[in-house]
């Protein structure tokens, strides 16, 4: 009886033994979950699509590459809506459900200044790839919130430098109705009148809501101002049908400078086509022509070769946010959200825009926006290029630590 016991004991503690040896090995090849939040629907859905093709390349091209830390990289998407509350629910689902490891996306400033507090609860690292509203990384800053994208501080601040060049001396702005477009213009204007203290800023400003459709009355009040400048923040479906509406009233044949804050993504260059006007300054976080490295060369030959247009900024941004992801998690040794956590302050690596880093003390990647006059047609794209061309180094546009507010 006691030979049995001892035999069956012997062979439950080897089995056990067995378990503890196997299962760490069974975890170690389960995917590495990723979990992306984008606008999938409605009006600035296009957005929500580059973002999906730009992680699914990242994720193809590293698992054919042998994956991260020999595990596979899957990822899963979900509609925010562009609600702050829908992305709050997407962000927990992707977390408690779906067990994801770490997130990404956010396609509006209000979104973002929704889930971001949330994040120390989720306790998953986000990388934001297109919001830009400055409190994501400012005031509401915090241990599990990066961002790889160009914000509004940084394109604004290019934004002043491309006015205080132009000549124009009286100022006003067309812009959402949302953080995005008052911070737009709170930062452009100071930003100007730092470079140039005689400008005027109106008054007369115009703010429709955002997913308006006639913008036939803010239109007109902006004209009948008079202003030789206008700072244009409208964007995605908003912003073609701005442009659309604008030309038939006789707002580019103006003489003003007219300056789009995003007007250079290609998303809107390609709905719009030939109705982009020449002349007038576009802007954009990525644009896929003006980085010569090694990274972006790859990077736009297979997004073209795949999609068969070029890619946007938010195709951009996801793309370098996955690959970001890799290099964080190959650093830290684990996909643990918490040694990712870690891994990602400071963390510096190669992005399609160049080497790219979040700094510790806001997690801002130091990036810069690129800036251009719409020019001819190219009937290979199918968009208006830019020409001239001006790109900016982050080191130039991003603000210091201290003055974003962050306290991390």
């Amino acid at each position: 009886m006691a030979k049995n016991f001892f035999a069956l004991f012997k062979s439950g503690l080897v089995s056990l033994l067995a378990l503890a040896v196997l299962l760490p090995q069974a975890q170690a090849q389960q995917p590495i979950r990723l979990g992306g939040i984008f606008i999938m629907s409605g009006a600035a859905s296009v957005y929500g699509k580059f973002a999906q093709q730009g992680i699914q390349l990242a994720v193809d091209e590293i698992n054919a590459a042998g994956g991260v830390l020999g595990r596979k990289l899957e990822f899963r998407i979900e509609d925010s809506q562009g609600k702050a509350d829908v992305a709050i629910q997407a962000a927990r689902k992707l977390v408690f459900q779906d067990r994801v490891d770490a997130l990404l996306g956010l396609d509006s400033s209000g979104v973002a200044t929704g889930l971001v507090p949330v994040m120390p609860e989720l306790r998953r690292p986000l990388i934001i790839t297109h919001a830009a509203t400055p409190d994501a990384t400012g005031k509401l800053c915090n241990r599990y919130t990066f961002r790889i994208s160009v914000n509004v501080n940084q394109n604004m601040m290019a934004a002043a430098h491309v006015a205080a060049d132009s000549g124009a001396k009286r100022w006003t702005t067309i812009g959402p109705d949302y953080a995005f477009g008052h911070q737009s213009w709170e930062y452009f204007s100071k930003y100007l009148k730092e470079l140039k203290p005689d400008v005027e800023l109106m008054k007369e400003t115009a703010f429709p809501r955002f997913g308006n459709e006639d913008f036939t009355p803010f239109i007109n009040s902006v004209m009948a101002a008079e202003p030789d400048g206008v700072l244009i923040s409208v964007w995605g479906g908003d912003l073609v049908n701005f442009v659309r509406q604008a030309r038939n009233l006789g707002f580019f044949d103006r003489d003003m400078q007219v300056l789009m804050t995003v007007g250079a993504a290609t998303e809107v260059l390609s709905a719009l086509g030939e109705d982009m006007p020449e002349g007038v300054w576009l802007g954009t976080r990525y644009w896929f022509d003006a980085h010569d490295n090694p990274v972006n060369q790859a990077f736009v030959k297979a997004y073209m070769k795949r999609y068969k247009t070029p890619p946007s900024y938010n195709a951009e941004g996801a793309y370098a946010a996955v690959y970001a992801y890799k290099a964080a998690m190959e650093k830290a040794g684990s996909a643990d959200p918490e040694k990712v956590t870690e891994a990602l302050s400071d963390l510096g690596f190669q992005a399609p825009n160049g080497e790219i880093s979040f700094r510790a003390g806001d997690h801002q990647a130091v990036v810069g926006p690129t800036w251009g006059r719409a020019a001819a047609m190219n009937s290979d794209y199918g968009i208006r290029m830019l020409d001239p061309v001006r790109s900016f180094k982050g080191e130039d546009v991003t603000p210091s630590v201290e003055e974003t507010g962050c306290r991390l």
